[in-house]
């Protein structure tokens, strides 16, 4: 029954559909009815105009008396409304065609915002919403928390606005509530206190308080992670009770030559990230492992152990970077460390066609024992005589696709995937549940610590003061910007205009360079090898050396307007410099007059170099899908409900129930196979999906 299409619905036509399709994706009842609300209204406490006080937020209720355009200069549109008590005047600046279309003398009108002063009472681009005095289903719009929804202008022409979602809403669960399924037995939901299905789903729309919609939200996102857990585990058990890697005699001896000649002592988390490594590639099934390192945690010598293990059973490894230089670094880390006896190899877009044609043909002869390249790695002529180890180095910069036809160029292979970028506990939990993770939080302890200073614009002739006594000493910097060129609309300085200023004006007698993501990759590959060599004293950049190669003599890092970044994306940056025996400096410059919570990202910077405390607090105050990464995985923005910083414990206890939901199945073959039929959209939508409810049962 939930899967009729919405046109079911009384007054839903096919042109109206269609526009619920293109603009919110909603083709079924059970979309309609999980089409979360972006935000809730108390009606039931509404302030008359004549109580309001200038800079108080307030919502008003009230009705059209009069619409007009005002202004000389610059064009407004202000709507009064009355609501008995005293009059008041909503300002709208742009899109006036779109506002004098919609506003009608006479509506009933919600307005909330600050209220202003001049001449009268008055809210600048009030939200609104309106109310129908007519409707036989006024309970819905007034008189109690009610929901308002996302909406396009294509949907409000359409009648969808809050108003017409309520009602469609309200008739949809009037109609389909009782042909809810709940999934799950009684003892679990009361082992964790969730309401049912049908309770959650009525009280998302139509709360009894604002605690009741949080309950709803909670359930909600219970059987989100639930389901997609219960598919990641359900992966992770296939492959590793029904898929083999061919049994192969293991020669520890190339494993023992390699650590017996490394020049410095591994941390404990390294030792225990090798060891859990080791055990899976011995063992029957294919690894399928993340490892996580903090940046300058020293990860690739971790890859490296790994490699030598791998080689020990007579297999080849690949080893795929995101770009040449850190794949031409890799290399040379590689043959430094690793026995002579061991072949390596290194296949990039820049090789001439005999070089890589001799590649190819050395690979299928198993003369080489590893291959350190870029996306050059999953081209077509690429094969391998025995591949059993995949390392992926910075996985975020790879796609989904890009890493499956890496591995599909091996039988069962072992797959190690790296990535820089500390991911927060909850996000870990949920988008990795299919992997084993390892992670790496120490560093080295010949690192020292970088040292982070913030500072305003005002104090930037002191900064290029201390920078040019370090390029006195040799030293080389990076100078960081957010914008490649100058915006009209942004008062930012761009990296072009600071190039220029620095290499003229500041340091004519230092080389100066520039760097960004619009120059053609020869271009940067060139001048990211000219810095590595010592050629470039100091490298303007945007951030695409946020992952960039390893070059211990640049001890210094000026991130200009550092407010604009995130706090991962300033940890990764300052990730660049303390990788050599000499003190380094991440320097934030930022505007004399930044807000409240700009100052406080600036600060968890300067106060930490833990990048799992900083993941945190990024998660916290930007959310789940601007952190590095997470977007590649394709999942972030389909969990409606889930609040990924606070929902720690309701990640945790919907993933235990949904690997015990698998460890007890007894017909893995068939379940695996149903869920690969499912297409991306059941998957995702599997808190409803009657697919995914068959299965389970």
């Amino acid at each position: 029954m939930l899967a009729k299409n919405i046109k079911s619905l009384k007054g839903i036509g096919s042109n109206r559909a269609e526009v619920l399709r293109k603009e919110a994706n909603i083709e079924t009842v059970e979309d309609l009815l999980y089409y979360k609300p972006r935000k809730y209204i108390d009606r039931s406490a509404l302030k008359q105009i004549k109580d309001c006080f200038v800079n108080e937020t307030v919502t008003l209720l009230g009705t059209i008396i009069s619409i007009g355009i005002s202004g000389r200069r610059k064009k407004h549109l202000e709507v009064i409304i009355d609501d008995g008590s005293d009059t008041l005047c909503g300002v709208f600046f742009g899109g006036i065609p779109f506002f004098k279309k919609i506003f009608k003398v006479g509506d009933t009108v919600l307005f909330s915002g600050k209220i202003k002063f001049y001449r009268t009472k008055q809210i600048v681009h009030p939200d609104f919403d309106f109310i129908d005095t007519s409707s036989k289903i006024q309970a819905i719009n007034t008189g109690r928390i009610i929901p308002l929804y996302r909406s396009t202008e294509s949907l409000k022409s359409a009648g969808f606005d809050s108003r017409g979602f309520r009602r469609i809403i309200k008739s949809a669960i009037d109609e389909y509530l009782d042909h809810v399924i709940e999934p799950f037995h009684k003892t679990i939901l009361n082992k964790y206190n969730l309401m049912s299905l049908k309770e959650a789903l009525l009280a998302i729309h139509f709360p009894d308080s604002y605690k009741h919609a949080e309950d709803a939200r909670k359930r909600l996102a219970f059987n989100e992670i639930f389901f997609f857990q219960y598919y990641l585990h359900l992966s992770k058990r296939y492959l590793r009770d029904k898929l083999k890697k061919n049994q192969r005699h293991y020669d520890n001896s190339i494993y023992k030559e390699f650590f017996m000649n490394l020049p410095f002592k591994l941390t404990e988390d390294q030792i225990r990230s090798i060891e859990e490594i080791k055990n899976d590639i011995l063992s029957p099934g294919p690894m399928n492992r993340l490892l996580q390192g903090d940046v300058g945690s020293g990860k690739t010598v971790v890859a490296m152990a790994a490699s030598s293990i791998s080689i020990g059973r007579g297999c080849q490894v690949a080893y795929m970077a995101p770009t040449e230089v850190l794949a031409h670094q890799q290399y040379q880390s590689f043959c430094n460390l690793l026995p002579d006896k061991v072949n390596i190899s290194l296949l990039t877009g820049s090789l001439t066609v005999k070089e890589k044609e001799d590649i190819y043909s050395s690979l299928k002869k198993h003369e080489i024992d590893i291959i350190i390249g870029t996306h050059a790695l999953i081209q077509e002529g690429v094969s391998f005589n025995n591949l059993g180890l995949i390392i992926i180095d910075e996985q975020q910069r790879f796609g989904v696709e890009q890493r499956a036809e890496l591995r599909r160029k091996g039988d069962n292979t072992d797959i190690l995937i790296m990535t820089a970028t500390p991911i927060p506990r909850s996000l870990s939990m949920t988008f990795f549940g299919d992997l084993d993770i390892s992670i790496i939080k120490t560093k080295p302890a010949n690192r020292i610590p970088v040292k982070t200073l913030s500072f305003p614009e005002s104090r930037l002739n002191a900064v290029y003061n201390s920078m040019q006594k370090y390029l006195d000493l040799g030293r080389q910097v990076y100078y960081v910007l957010p914008l490649i060129e100058e915006s009209e609309k942004i008062d930012l300085k761009s990296a072009i205009k600071v190039y220029e200023n620095l290499k003229e004006n500041i340091f004519p007698q230092n080389s100066v360079a520039l760097i960004h993501g619009k120059m053609k990759q020869n271009e940067k590959e060139d001048i990211m090898r000219r810095f590595y060599g010592n050629e470039i004293d100091i490298l303007v950049s945007t951030t695409v050396i946020e992952v960039g190669i390893d070059v211990p003599n640049a001890t210094i890092i000026v991130i200009e307007h550092a407010e604009r970044f995130g706090l991962s994306q300033l940890h990764q940056l300052r990730g660049r410099v303390g990788r050599g025996e000499n003190q380094s400096f991440c320097i934030l410059i930022h505007p004399e007059d930044i807000s409240d919570e700009s100052m406080k990202r600036i600060n968890i910077i300067v106060d930490s170099n833990d990048g799992f405390k900083i993941s945190e607090e990024d998660l916290k105050l930007r959310g789940a899908g601007q952190l590095i990464g997470i977007r590649q995985h394709g999942y972030s923005n389909d969990f409606e409900f889930i609040d990924f910083a606070g929902d720690s414990e309701i990640i945790s206890d919907a993933r235990d129930e949904a690997e015990k939901t698998v460890a007890e199945i007894d017909d893995i073959d068939t379940i695996f196979n149903d869920f690969q039929n499912l297409d991306r959209k059941d998957l995702l939508n599997s808190i409803r999906s009657k697919k995914i409810l068959s299965i389970l049962s």
